[in-house]
């Protein structure tokens, strides 16, 4: 039984990681869920304060990435309609067959997204621009806490390999 949950709680983890660019997924809070999987294995105790404080830390990143991308936005002067195109320029740029889909997506989408807000293209790009470093920061935030979240699974599976294998 234990193995069956080390396999669900690596595919937590690498949903994590995936999450961290998919605004659908909470990236360190799906990553949390792989270390909470491995709490309920027979072969690895897992610290409850550990996993109250990463679960913390997960929720404190979730908050951050709803708040960062509006900073960004706001302090370039964007709107809402600049978030929004961000999110479908996202979702567009992984669908697409496009290199780089993924950065030119976002941009482009707050682009528009403001550009259908604002008739001054310049004011647009701006805004655009806000958004776009707005994703990129929360997006690298989540990245980094999901890897963190990883190494720390791949240290205890390490740390208890005798007692699972």
């Amino acid at each position: 039984m234990d193995i069956i949950l080390i396999i669900i709680a690596v595919l937590m983890m690498l949903l994590g990681i995936i999450g961290s660019f998919l605004p659908i997924l909470p990236g360190p809070l799906t990553s949390w869920v792989g270390l909470l999987i491995v709490h309920f294995t027979d072969a690895i105790p897992m610290d409850k304060s550990f996993l109250i404080i990463t679960l913390l830390i997960a929720l404190f990143i979730w908050v951050l990435d709803y708040i960062i991308p509006a900073i960004g936005t706001k302090r370039f002067g964007g709107t809402k309609y600049g978030m929004i195109g961000t999110t479908i320029g996202l979702i567009v740029g992984l669908v697409a067959p496009i290199p780089g889909g993924i950065i030119i997506g976002p941009f482009v989408g707050a682009l528009i997204g403001e550009l259908l807000n604002k008739n001054d293209t310049k004011a647009a790009t701006k805004a655009a621009f806000g958004s776009f470093i707005g994703f990129l920061a929360s997006t690298f935030i989540k990245f980094v806490v999901a890897v963190i979240y990883l190494g720390l699974f791949i240290g205890t599976l390490w740390d208890y390999r005798v007692a699972l294998f």
